[in-house]
């Protein structure tokens, strides 16, 4: 059946989870009452679909026995299922209901691991998205542009823009689009994604929760610490001028500024590969799941 854990260790490692996550979800809770948005530590949870409540919730995954009585809460659950020893994921069932989820996320993240890094976008992607646009209509409005509408549009004509990736692509404006060197589109997002893209790698922790609750909350966690640091570089590098906030612009007009966004993606592409790791190897158990059940 698997790990049998004591209800006091699982409940330690619950406890565990809620008390690290809570430095983020606390802080954006308490934003929100006052009526504020921080275009960096709110976009993860404005972008992307997990709520702060989910990821605040812990859950083992797969192969690991709640002992005890308090683990019948998870019962409510329907991915999970009382054994003799306490409660466990339903690995069957969970995989006959996300089949799809489990088999693309498998396609995409062992394609992407697969590839080399390429380096070197610069971040225009968020450049791109702002490109010939009035200042009121640019994405985050309450925040300059560091070099003005017209010094940003010089900035994308001056160099080559080649994002690969689908959810950023999807939201240059209609002039930037054609110059871009990619024309990705969801169909052909296996075939363009690869781990040097900061956007790939920010979505691990979408690929985690779209896996909840069978993805050790753990992992969650560890994809969504990534996923903020690069959220950081990703505005950092961006039009935007957030020396408010406390973030020191990458100046990637510059030589200088365009050698540390690479070195900064290289780094984010190493720190992401074992956790695609993990996830390969999550989707791999969970498809064992699927057989085992046809």
């Amino acid at each position: 059946m698997g790990v049998v854990l004591s209800e006091a260790e699982w409940t330690a490692r619950r406890d565990a989870h809620v008390a690290r996550v809570r430095r983020w979800t606390g802080p954006h809770h308490e934003r929100k009452a006052a009526g504020l948005k921080h275009p960096v530590l709110d976009f993860l949870f404005s972008y992307y679909s997990h709520r702060p409540s989910r990821l605040e919730r812990w859950h083992p995954g797969p192969g690991v026995v709640l002992a005890g009585d308090s683990a019948r809460a998870y019962l409510k659950w329907p991915a999970y299922r009382r054994v003799d020893d306490g409660v466990t994921l339903d690995v069957e069932a969970f995989a006959r209901d996300r089949a799809n989820t489990i088999g693309f996320a498998n396609r995409l993240l062992t394609a992407t691991a697969g590839r080399s890094p390429r380096l070197g976008c610069f971040g225009l992607h968020e450049w791109a998205m702002v490109y010939r646009q009035r200042p009121d209509q640019v994405r985050h409005d309450a925040w300059p542009l560091r070099l003005g509408s017209a010094g940003t549009d010089r900035v994308v004509e001056s160099q080559r823009v080649q994002c690969g990736h689908f959810d950023a692509f999807r939201f240059f404006t209609p002039e930037a689009r054609p110059r871009n060197a990619l024309q990705p589109t969801r169909e052909t997002q296996a075939d363009l994604e690869q781990p040097g893209c900061l956007h790939a790698n920010m979505d691990l922790f979408k690929w985690a929760y779209k896996l909840d609750p069978a993805t050790p909350s753990e992992l969650v966690a560890d994809c969504f610490e990534l996923a903020l640091r690069i959220r950081e570089l990703d505005m950092r590098a961006s039009p935007y001028d957030l020396t408010a906030l406390g973030y020191r612009p990458v100046a990637i007009e510059t030589a200088e500024g365009r050698a540390e966004y690479v070195r900064r993606q290289s780094a984010f592409a190493e720190a992401a590969a074992p956790l695609r790791t993990r996830l390969i190897d999550l989707t791999r158990v969970l498809a064992e799941g699927l057989v085992t059940t046809a």
